[in-house]
């Protein structure tokens, strides 16, 4: 087998020599600056960039680089030595980057340029502790050489039609760091980011020198990698980037570059080497204090110029990549594993038991089987498990079996799974492990085992065995008729995106003891749904069903006992919930907006005693009345945006969401990096008359509706706020309470009993294709069983009376790539639709949703889901 490494060991260099004339040409095609780039001219470097990764990687990476604000990507820090040898290389690969969207923030020195300056001028260079002292002739002649050097990079950049602002003071703020010592050598003390962010509003790449001023305007020297670390604590990128000639760093004992470092697993033996000593290990120390205060998404990789595309789009890499990481473990007793975080990464990641096909419980009956049998079983995986391993060995065999490998992206794109296989590896010097051929990562299989057979639909790997008789015992082991237990698929990235949330709860039991439950407001059309669930559901029963006008009637379809309507008022529900859960388990507030208030005081009142959090009663409401909750005490019920804030929620406090907001939600939220935060997505919302109540009203008239539809509320609308108040708080912190997320939404009601169907039109910071949305929200919803995607428009029939909601029909505007003004804001938006039933997903499903997690079972117990959605053509 060839490595997938080999066939890409020089994919840079030859990208690179593609690329520069083509850059070329581009340069000249633009006859004014732009400020973006070109369409067309970006698909075809994206196109580009295929030569050096998969079609699969190359997209994700710059969709996560683009999921910030532009000033967030990176800060690249290029030593001189780079501008003066290899500044063609610099500009074209800086362009690169520009083209595809990007805004790299550079940093540069010019230490060897300086030196030869002064010696030219007969001023010896002089160092104290590795500073360079910096009287007056050396600083003038620093000042000089800065703004040479900078200019050299700027006017690079632009003979490739690339945008560039030169920036050589303004930006650092400093003291001066022992003015006896070092004399004009400064601390920065403050970084001023307007100037930068101002650059980038403008279209072009901020070029800065690492000089700063004092308060007063004296201008002190301070070392670029300094410079560009205080820059990073402020902008807080998703990479640092310090560019040099070596494309890394390298093991002083072995001579191989090192790859990957992560600094919380391996710091301390790092430093115990005896080649990490002096500039080695001072500059570990100075990017573990730098990676120390800024958000572990963010990592610092040590490049060469003519590498830095790979190293930034591909899982591989080509330099070194240094993160925080977490701390891995290896263990070989389920009792020392959190068995619920673990059985919710499976049920996320790993695509047998997502999908049904096996559980996380199979997956532990096989570890206990093997144990049973003299195997053994090794379960590996990082502190938050965003990735784990599982490997078993046979009693007297000597090839281990990688039966589990899944990973979280937030785990692929931090390179965490590099680490769990070095731990792997490290313990099992020979591995088997089968992959089906369609899996979305066999490439990163390819590069790390060292031989591989396809097998019908699979793909056997294998790792340390050179004997191929062995080889061919253990394919033949592996056909299809003894393959083993289902779910052995080795690896998969299906997980959420960056804002993703392990499926807590997942591994939950449909049996146990029953939860009572109490339903307060069971007239409307809500509360007729949540009587089926609840008649169905395996865990849950009816103890209370409270309506003041069907008081002392039975209540119909409920078949698990004889029970009748009552009429409970806000008192005597208060003196049910003094009994804690031994008299009511969950508390369901079916009411009209308003109205919750007094029974909710009473339940708080009635339960304030209890201190456990397990005997307090949960609470689920479904009007609007908690939904803007300031106290703490309310925790907001969508769980696909949501589920981290429900899993464990001691107050047992939830407001359900409102039917026009959960929709609208779901269709904008994997949008929110992505969104332009300068102009409004509008909603246009239109539902079955049932969403108007059982009050007669003309809304829910069927006459007055016959060939009808009313428009009503057309601002200011309670789900209109909602939207806005609710994802302003999962995309922090481009949004906050002080800026929130306003959006446009206006109702309808039409003449069909019940479902919704939303059309958005979403503002974008920069264009996308319709395909790259369909995936963008493919990845987001993953694995996420009550929301669908599809690439057709859902309809509303369709979804009619399923738990469901279904998202699709993306489109975006044709672009020419001669739009200007309000027609390039016009062409930068995407359109979909959601469907969902108003009184399913939009409430009452959503509720037992709600419960499910409360109590602690499985999410989805009691909620029929079928595996596809029903898609008709329209």
């Amino acid at each position: 087998m060839i490595r997938a490494g080999r066939l890409l060991k020089n994919g840079t260099g030859i990208m690179s020599r593609i690329a520069r004339p083509l850059l070329a040409r581009s340069s000249v095609q633009r006859s004014s600056y732009q400020s973006g780039p070109d369409s067309s001219e970006k698909e075809t470097i994206v196109k580009l960039l295929y030569n050096i990764g998969s079609k699969k990687e190359v997209e994700q990476y710059l969709r996560h680089f683009s999921s910030v604000e532009s000033q967030k990507f990176a800060v690249i820090k290029v030593g001189g030595a780079v501008i003066s040898d290899d500044l063609a290389t610099l500009a074209s690969a800086l362009t690169f980057l520009n083209r595809v969207g990007l805004y790299p923030i550079v940093v540069h020195g010019a230490g060897p340029q300086l030196n030869k300056r002064l010696e030219a001028a007969g001023i010896e260079a002089r160092y104290e502790d590795g500073i360079r002292i910096t009287d007056g002739r050396t600083l003038a002649i620093a000042r000089e050489v800065f703004a040479s050097e900078n200019r050299k990079l700027v006017e690079a950049l632009e003979r490739l039609g690339t945008r560039a602002r030169p920036i050589t003071s303004g930006v650092f703020v400093a003291d001066y760091l022992n003015r006896e010592k070092y004399e004009r050598v400064g601390k920065i003390v403050r970084v001023n980011r307007d100037v930068v962010e101002s650059s980038i509003r403008a279209g072009c790449l901020p070029i800065l020198t690492s000089l700063a001023e004092t308060p007063e305007g004296q201008i002190l020297n301070v070392n670029a990698d300094i410079a560009a670390g205080e820059l990073a604590r402020v902008l807080e990128p998703l990479k640092i980037v310090y560019l040099n000639e070596k494309n890394g760093l390298y093991h002083g004992t072995t001579g191989k570059r090192i790859e990957t470092i992560h600094l919380d697993e391996e710091y301390e033996d790092l430093l115990k080497e005896p080649w990490v000593r002096y500039g080695t290990k001072l500059k570990l120390k100075e990017i573990k204090e730098l990676l120390d205060t800024l958000p572990r998404s963010s990592s610092v990789a040590i490049i060469s110029a003519e590498h830095l595309h790979k190293e930034l789009f591909t899982h591989s890499g080509a330099g070194t990549l240094i993160m925080r990481g977490h701390r891995l473990f290896s263990e070989q007793d389920l009792g020392a594993v959190d068995l619920d975080r673990l059985g919710a990464l499976l049920g996320e990641c790993d695509p047998s038991i997502s999908s049904g096909q096996s559980t996380a419980a199979s997956c532990w009956q096989r570890l206990a089987q093997v144990k049973s049998d003299g195997g053994q079983y090794w379960v590996y995986g990082d502190e938050p498990y965003q990735v784990a391993a599982v490997v078993t060995r046979a009693k007297g065999q000597s090839v281990s079996v990688l039966e589990k490998f899944a990973a979280t992206k937030a785990a692929v794109l931090g390179n965490i799974t590099d680490n769990a296989w070095k731990l792997v590896t490290r313990d099992h010097a020979q591995l088997v492990w089968t992959v089906p051929r369609g899996d979305d990562s066999l490439a990163w299989h390819f590069e790390r085992a060292e031989g591989s057979w396809t097998l019908g639909e699979d793909i056997v790997f294998w790792y340390g065995i050179g004997d191929w008789a062995q080889i061919a015992r253990l394919i033949g082991a592996r056909t299809p008729a003894s393959r083993g237990p289902p779910g052995s698929r080795a690896y998969s990235t299906l997980a959420r995106g960056a804002a993703a949330v392990p499926r807590f709860g997942r591994r939950g039991y449909a049996t146990g003891p029953a939860l009572r439950v109490g339903l307060i407001g069971a007239r409307g059309y809500t509360g007729r749904e949540l009587i089926k669930l609840i008649d169905s559901h395996p865990r849950f029963e009816l103890a209370y069903v409270s309506s003041r006008e069907l008081a002392g009637q039975p209540v119909p379809g409920y078949t698990k006992s004889q029970l009748s309507h009552v009429n409970l008022s806000a008192a005597e529900v208060g003196s049910i919930a003094r009994g804690g859960r031994q008299a009511v388990d969950v508390w369901i507030l079916a009411l009209p907006n308003g109205v919750a208030a007094p029974f909710v005081d009473a339940i708080d009142a009635a339960t304030s005693g209890i201190a456990s959090a397990q005997q307090q009663p949960i609470v689920v409401d479904l009007s609007a009345d908690y939904r803007f909750d300031a106290t703490g005490r309310w925790a907001y019920g969508l769980p696909e945006l949501h589920r981290k804030d429900l899993v464990g929620w001691r107050s047992g406090r939830i407001a359900n969401p409102g039917c026009y907001a959960t929709g609208s939600q779901l269709g904008l939220a994997p949008l929110l990096p992505y969104m332009d935060m300068g102009r409004l997505p509008s909603v246009f919302g239109v539902s079955g008359y049932s969403g108007a109540g059982t009050k007669p009203s003309p809304k829910n008239d069927p006459a007055f509706l016959a060939d009808n539809i009313i428009p009503y509320a057309p601002v200011n609308h309670i789900h209109e706020r909602e939207i806005g108040h609710s994802l302003t708080r999962i995309a922090r912190p481009r949004y906050s309470l002080d800026n929130p997320l306003m959006v446009q939404f206006t109702p309808h009601v039409a003449s069909f009993f019940q479902g919704i169907g939303l059309t958005l039109h979403v503002p974008l910071r920069q264009s996308m294709s319709a395909a790259d949305v369909h995936e963008v929200f493919r990845e987001f919803y993953a694995g996420e069983r009550l929301v669908h995607v599809t690439r057709e428009a859902p309809l509303v029939r369709d979804n009619a009376g399923r738990h469901y909601s279904v998202v699709g029909g993306f489109a975006v505007p044709p672009v020419s790539g001669g739009e200007m003004g309000s027609a390039s804001l016009a062409a930068r938006r995407v359109v979909l639709n959601v469907t969902l039933d108003n009184l399913l997903k939009g409430a009452a499903t959503q509720a037992i949703q709600n419960m499910n997690i409360a109590a602690g079972i499985d999410e989805y117990t009691g909620i029929p889901i079928p595996e596809k959605p029903v898609i008709s053509q329209a």
